[in-house]
């Protein structure tokens, strides 16, 4: 039986839909979500002071939730700072520009590697690696720079940032915001994940060759990247010999191939396989360090670990007001604000789930469908990171509505608010492929647009299914 609704419940309705309104517009909503915060205080506590304090106690309190997950990119990136500058990195790929010997291939080889490297590194770091030492060898067999960006965009800001199955930090989002264990969601994902990468990759191919038929696209034999390489040239790239280069790439590919075994052999999910990969890369970052820098190692190492953290909280200063906020919605009011919510109430998500299910004949169509809507909307800010916490709260309302599916239904909101906001439609997320391709980021989105929305479409209904 629904808790009857109160004024706690409305507002924070109220604000949801604030919240998604300011993010179709492509614009900011740490402002919406503290006034909520206020808002949802003062009803409950009727005290300006104790409401004052819970907009900062909610922030420490989103803040500790997703500390985990900033840490463990921090990490990553910090520890893949020095692998690229260094020169490890180009030596963990060069072998692939082997396979490269025709544009078929060379979109192939470069998404799947693409694929790989950002399920262990993120896709940020994995596009400069795999651009600039694969670029020009996909150029020279006749793959255009605006393929080889549309091959990185696909595989590693969709596939792989959507599902994030080593380093966990989407799924963590998400899952904590619907209240689910992490193990949970990320089965659920994969075979959606998995669906959505066969169809878009497909699609996105076909549509490339269609290109290439029709003469659309400018296929230069040369790629001329000298002044790059010179651009970013580090003083440590010369340190290193090539044996020393190649002994790292095997030992850091090694470590981390070990981590995924002790992972499913364990069992490792969620914070377990995030400490364990995190623990690796630290252990990877100090090695190289001593042995590239020796006198000056206790320095650098600092150096990377603070450029790996200034980027975690960079991406994540956003979304720290966004998950204050609807973490309010589960567990965090109580934690929060205090004991104020109606007798019987098991939260104000749930309350407004059950209350919708009295009201609304809900269904796992309309659920799936709104779940990939309000997930692709929040992808809109260029983040693809800020909406989760909102896609896993209306997945928790609409699977306490529907009485299942809150897996499925979280799933797939993750899936569309990434594809769409992680680095594929939108111009600004795009940036760092384009620019490591020296194409027009608005041109890489408008070839990704088709791609991207079939395979939203296809997923969305097999997920009907699945729920």
């Amino acid at each position: 039986m629904a808790v009857q609704l109160n004024l706690l419940h409305w507002v924070y309705l109220i604000f949801t839909f604030l919240i998604l309104g300011f993010m179709v517009a492509k614009r900011d909503t740490s402002l919406v979500c503290i006034i909520g915060i206020f808002l949802l205080s003062i009803i409950a506590t009727k005290s300006l002071s104790q409401s004052t304090m819970a907009i900062f106690n909610s922030f420490i309190f989103a803040i500790v939730e997703l500390l985990g997950t900033i840490l463990i990119i921090s990490i990553i990136v910090g520890m893949s700072s020095v692998l690229t500058k260094t020169g490890i990195s180009q030596v963990m790929v060069s072998p692939f520009s082997k396979l490269i010997k025709t544009p078929t291939l060379a979109y192939w080889v470069i998404g799947i590697l693409m694929m790989v490297i950002s399920w262990f590194f993120w896709p940020s770091p994995a596009v400069a690696l795999v651009g600039a030492v694969l670029l020009p060898v996909a150029v020279e067999v006749g793959l255009p720079a605006l393929g080889v960006a549309i091959a990185m965009n696909i595989f590693g800001h969709g596939i792989a940032l959507s599902g994030d199955f080593i380093i966990q930090g989407a799924p963590k989002l998400t899952a904590d915001a619907a209240g689910i264990p992490v193990g949970e969601l990320m089965s659920a994902s994969i075979p959606l994940v998995f669906i959505m990468g066969l169809v878009t990759t497909i699609a996105a191919y076909i549509f490339l060759k269609k290109d290439l038929k029709e003469g659309n696209l400018n296929v230069v034999k040369r790629y001329n990247n000298t002044e790059d390489k010179e651009n970013n040239t580090d003083e440590s790239d010369n340190i290193l010999s090539n044996k020393t280069k190649r002994f790292f790439s095997i030992l850091v590919f090694t470590l981390f191939f070990i981590d995924v075994v002790l992972m499913l052999v364990a069992k490792l999910q969620g914070g377990d396989a995030t400490a364990l990969i995190g623990g690796t890369a630290v252990f990877i970052l100090i090695i190289v360090s001593a042995v590239t820098y020796k006198s000056k190692v206790l320095e650098k190492i600092t150096t990377y670990l603070v450029e790996g953290l200034k980027f975690g909280f960079q991406i994540f200063g956003p979304i720290i007001p966004i998950a204050a906020f609807f973490y309010l919605g589960g567990e965090g009011f109580e934690k929060v604000i205090g004991d104020f919510l109606p007798t019987g109430s098991q939260s104000i998500v749930n309350d407004l789930g059950l209350a919708l299910a009295s009201v609304v004949p809900l269904n796992a169509g309309v659920g799936a469908v709104t779940l990939t809507s309000v997930g692709a909307i929040t992808g809109l800010d260029g983040s693809g990171f800020s909406g989760l916490a909102l896609t896993g709260s209306v997945a928790k309302l609409f699977a306490t509505a529907i009485g299942k599916g809150i897996e499925t239904l979280a799933a797939l909101g993750q899936i569309a608010a990434i594809w769409v906001g992680g680095g594929t439609l939108i111009p600004w997320a795009v940036i760092p492929a384009a620019a490591i391709c020296n194409v027009d980021p608005f041109e890489l989105t408008r070839k990704n647009f088709k791609p991207v929305m079939i395979g939203l479409i296809v997923t969305t209904i097999i997920g009907i299914f699945l729920i």
